[in-house]
């Protein structure tokens, strides 16, 4: 799902019904939105190289999406579901129930075993939105239990931001030609916003091997062309800024020659490399970001 289909999935979470007259208006989190929170939760623990199990629910606790990261130990999946569950029944994060626990002592907190699920471990965060708890995301199986607790804020944290933000209808914009061809001589960005960026981009040489892990770029080439790589492993490659990636060269991969006229999808995480330019290359770039 592209970023502006997500935020609309999103927003629509927010909208209010006319209500009877008795009644209290209930938010819900959509089997969409729970995928967003699962895949905010996969694409944090792989930037930290950690696997995991991650389990999110609804406010009732009812499973509503799964994903198990390779490597992650088999119980990690009723680990997380049960911290998810403790998370959204009880309106707290599991953390809280540990501290108690653990470090004052009320260890007839351990009663509650009995309720079905309940697991007093970090990494079960309540997911909220407008100040409702619309469900709860449980971790399980990173490299260690604060690390549980820390991709799980995460993922709870990037679905109410994104829920809740303020998003307007977007206007129209008009960018008359001449702007445009000079955004052409020297590579520049025509159009850039939270949910995507338009660049007017220009090579004049080979550019290094990179992995934009929140950015899917979609490509449009103009005139000259490349040599473009992409897949495989970047070798030597060191994070440049948040969510981006360098390095020196691509082991692997598969190479394609972009000439006018050609489209290309580089879907976000995966390594590309322009190895080989005939200048002037010119191409327009959208960048979605996720």
């Amino acid at each position: 799902m592209n970023a502006l289909a997500k935020a609309l999935a999103l927003l629509s979470l927010a909208a209010s019904p006319v209500l009877a007259q008795g009644t209290v208006a209930k938010k819900s989190l959509s089997l969409e939105g729970a995928r967003s929170v699962a895949a905010a939760a996969e694409d944090y623990a792989k930037e930290k190289g950690a696997g995991g199990a991650i389990a999110v629910v609804d406010d009732g606790g009812n499973l509503l999406c799964f994903v198990r990261l390779d490597g992650t130990f088999p119980a990690g999946a009723k680990v997380s579901i049960g911290k998810a569950r403790t998370a959204a029944l009880f309106q707290k994060p599991t953390s809280f129930f540990e501290s108690v626990i653990v470090e004052k002592g009320r260890v007839s907190m351990t009663a509650l075993s009995a309720f079905e699920d309940f697991t007093p471990l970090q990494g079960g965060v309540p997911i909220l939105l407008d100040g409702q708890i619309v469900g709860a995301i449980g971790v399980s199986g990173a490299m260690s239990a604060q690390q549980d607790d820390e991709i799980a804020r995460h993922a709870a944290d990037s679905f109410q931001a994104l829920a809740t933000k303020n998003v307007q209808a977007l206007d129209v914009t008009y960018i008359q030609k001449d702007a445009v061809a000079a955004a052409f001589q020297k590579g520049a960005p025509l159009l850039e916003n939270e949910i995507f960026k338009v660049h007017a981009s220009r090579r004049e040489g080979p550019g290094v091997p990179e992995i934009h892990h929140k950015d899917t770029d979609i490509v449009y080439v103009l005139s000259g062309s490349a040599t473009l790589v992409t897949g495989g492993e970047v070798v030597d490659a060191k994070e440049t800024a948040p969510s981006e990636v360098r390095g020196a060269s691509i082991q692997g991969g598969e190479t394609r020659k972009l000439v006018p006229g050609d489209v290309v999808v580089v879907p976000a995480g995966t390594p590309h490399w322009f190895k080989e330019v005939q200048t002037p290359f010119t191409y327009y770039v959208v960048k979605a970001t996720r």
